[in-house]
């Protein structure tokens, strides 16, 4: 349970977490397929609804990303009742920020996209799609704490257990509710709602079981207590409550570049639809490394091991930038093949060329950044992780209000902001970490 410095050390936590972010990006990415040879309009509004879904999920990331913060410190530790007492009590908080998701989407979504998106048609959509996916967040909340407990311990390997079972059912009712085959309905865009929300049931359901199954409550003493623990649900919102905000803030400034995007037009909405799909599924490497920066600077400093994590957070960016540079060399080698996923429309994938370029550089950038900033996470200093993101949220809205807005510059140029909220961060991130503020902060 407590981790070292080596390279083994850090693939063997990487990699089962890359398989396990890999199949959700294929999902996404056969669900984007099969709703873009229905055409652009249903296309278009996958991309818009699947941003708004992702601002509800990053409730349940950045609170899972705290207890991730809080089981690594604790088995660096080797305190295993400690993580008992807060896999409980998140529990509980999973439950009511996931209630408190669903119904502020069900009461005000149809409202907020009336007043933000221009085409009629495609907020209607939007708003239907909303009204059945939301109802998968409680049970993706629950898997998430699961895997939380799973990286926290180093048993990584479990995700990818559990993501096969939700991927695999996603993926054949995705084909089989939007297009009517095998005995099922033809829904259409709401199909791939409906396929989500039963993959996220399954996916919970095998969590759970793997849970009890591998005896980790036993352990762990998961349930010791069932009645809520004041001290340790405050303690869990005070690592949380700044990644909630932090994430909120993140995702949520990239819900108003979708936005801004749709007041472009429906095409350029759909081409960065299938620039998200893509860049989502090269990204897993930098993310699962992220993850692995975080675990590892936590279980370090649980350690009293300081002085290593600096070390630890150079080599894993090490690793990052080698996947970045693989990927930006397969993605503009190979444009015209990847985009044919989605369309066979010449026209729309040579109007994305541009924008490909563009998030080939941010992903190089993005890949140290991800793993700098985990780092600053994995030192519990949460509130500067919210500063950070506040600071470099607040630039790149200015660029996208001047650029996309005003300006209605070219697609490729509205990506530009993805490269300047990239840059802010790294800069703050890097800062930061070397400047050894972090250094002594206690989590109880």
């Amino acid at each position: 349970m407590q981790v070292n410095l080596s390279n083994r050390q850090v693939i063997s936590i990487a990699g089962p977490i890359s398989l396990a972010l890999v199949l959700p990006q294929i999902n996404h990415m056969t669900n984007a397929a099969f709703l873009g040879h229905l055409g652009e309009f249903p296309f278009a509004v996958n991309g818009i609804a699947g941003i708004y879904y992702l601002v509800m999920y990053m409730i349940a990331h950045g609170l899972n990303n705290g207890l991730q913060v809080l089981f690594a410190r604790r088995a660096g530790e080797l305190n295993y009742a400690g993580m008992g007492r807060y896999f409980s009590n998140g529990l509980v908080l999973a439950l009511i920020f996931s209630a408190a998701a669903v119904l502020v989407t069900a009461l005000f979504v149809p409202m907020f996209f009336a007043r933000t998106l221009h085409d009629p048609a495609i907020r209607d959509a939007a708003a239907s799609f909303m009204r059945i996916r939301i109802w998968g967040l409680p049970f993706l909340m629950l898997m998430g704490l699961c895997n939380a407990l799973y990286i926290g311990t180093s048993n990584t390997r479990l995700l990818v257990i559990t993501s096969v079972f939700q991927e695999v059912l996603n993926i054949v009712l995705d084909y089989g509710l939007i297009f009517g085959k095998m005995g099922l309905p033809q829904l259409g865009l709401n199909g791939a709602a409906y396929a989500s929300v039963m993959a996220e049931i399954l996916g919970c359901a095998v969590a759970f079981l793997l849970l009890f199954g591998l005896r980790f409550p036993h352990t762990y003493q998961l349930f010791a207590r069932l009645k809520p623990d004041w001290a340790a649900i405050r303690n869990i919102l005070a690592i949380s409550a700044p990644l909630i905000v932090q994430f909120l803030f993140g995702i949520g400034s990239w819900l108003v570049f979708f936005i801004f995007i749709e007041h472009l037009g429906q095409r350029p909405l759909a081409i960065s639809n299938m620039m998200r799909s893509i860049f989502g599924l090269f990204g897993i490497f930098t993310w699962a490394l992220a993850a692995t920066c975080n675990t590892m600077v936590s279980n370090l400093i649980g350690q009293g091991k300081e002085a290593d994590v600096l070390k630890v957070v150079k080599k894993i960016a090490g690793f990052a930038i080698i996947c970045a540079v693989g990927v930006s060399l397969l993605i503009n080698l190979f444009p015209y093949q990847l985009f044919r996923i989605y369309t066979t429309d010449i026209t729309m994938i040579s109007e994305a060329i541009p924008s490909i370029r563009v998030c080939t550089m941010v992903t190089l950038l993005s890949a140290v950044t991800a793993v700098v900033f985990n780092g600053v996470t994995g030192t519990g200093n949460t509130r500067v992780n919210l500063a950070i993101e506040f600071a470099a949220v607040t630039v790149y809205l200015v660029y996208c209000v001047i650029v996309i807005e005003r300006w209605r510059s070219p697609l490729h140029w509205a990506w530009g902001a993805e490269f300047v909220y990239w840059s802010t961060m790294c800069l703050l991130a890097l800062l930061y970490l070397k400047s050894g503020k972090w250094k002594g902060k206690v989590i109880n």
